[in-house]
């Protein structure tokens, strides 16, 4: 007897370095689902008619990365709540109906990454948002959630900052500023949402900003050595510097969950990803 595969695959541009397929792959394989997953760049410009292609060619979801996920929001029927506070979708689901559902995983992944897998106490916290683009604001949401002291958004242009502090007003405040303006204030948790790593560089800021125990999250990650900024942050005397790797894995758990109602090992995944 033939056995049905469901097939789910993650969409980007470009998205030949992608490690989702290798994480999803591990899923399928922990919890035993009848799956196949693969890496897809679809062209810049033409994303709408690429996802009903894939929809038609029968696959049951996708993920969606950089430079599509409000793309991929405004393409759906349905979306979750934490998707519309992001507008932004990063995990598809094709429904029998032919309707797309959507969701977004990112904040969940960080604040799973930072809370269970590295302990780190963001209730009354004093954070720091580098960057003001759509990497910080799928997580604003879920961190203010978490209730810290204060949250406050650094980005080279500040009324992109302001403008997605208004955007989220209505859950918690939120401070902004420019880098030459940041002063000497010391934060508990930095969080870099820039995309500076992709070019090995870091923010403009100052180590005035780390205190004696200042942790410092790259949401970015690099295999085989430290991020930029995670470097930075270590030479600084960073209490504790982490990169993105754990978040990204726990934001494919909670869109595997989304397709498949398991949950998964995400630790084990991790670890042999880092080996």
């Amino acid at each position: 007897m033939r056995v049905s595969i469901d097939r789910y695959a993650v969409v980007g541009n470009p998205i030949a370095h992608s490690l989702s397929p290798q994480i999803h792959r591990a899923f399928a394989e922990q919890t035993q689902q009848q799956m196949s997953y693969e890496a897809i760049e679809l062209p810049i410009d033409d994303f709408p008619a690429q996802i009903r292609k894939l929809q038609q060619q029968g696959l049951k979801g996708a993920n969606v990365t950089v430079p599509f996920k409000q793309a991929a929001w405004r393409i759906c029927q349905q979306t979750s709540p934490r998707a519309g506070q992001a507008g932004a979708v990063n995990t598809l689901v094709f429904m029998e109906n032919g309707e797309i559902s959507g969701d977004n995983t990112d904040g969940a992944g960080l604040t799973r990454d930072l809370i269970v897998n590295h302990e780190v106490l963001v209730q009354r916290s004093k954070i720091l948002i580098l960057g003001a683009g759509g990497a910080a604001r799928g997580v604003l949401a879920p961190l203010l959630a978490l209730e810290p002291e204060s949250i406050t958004i650094v980005n080279r242009t500040v009324a992109k900052a302001e403008k997605l502090a208004l955007d989220f007003c209505s859950i918690g405040q939120v401070s902004t500023c420019s880098y030459d303006n940041l002063g000497d204030d010391k934060f508990d948790l930095i969080i870099n949402a820039t995309a500076a790593g992709l070019s090995n560089q870091v923010p403009p800021i100052g180590e005035e900003v780390l205190g004696s125990h200042s942790i410092c999250y790259d949401m970015m990650y690099k295999l085989g050595g430290p991020t930029a900024f995670v470097a930075w942050a270590q030479y600084r005397g960073a209490a504790s510097a982490i990169d993105g790797l754990g978040m990204l894995v726990e934001q494919a758990a909670e869109s595997f969950y989304i397709w498949r109602g398991v949950r998964v090992n995400t630790i084990e995944v991790i670890n042999s990803l880092r080996h």
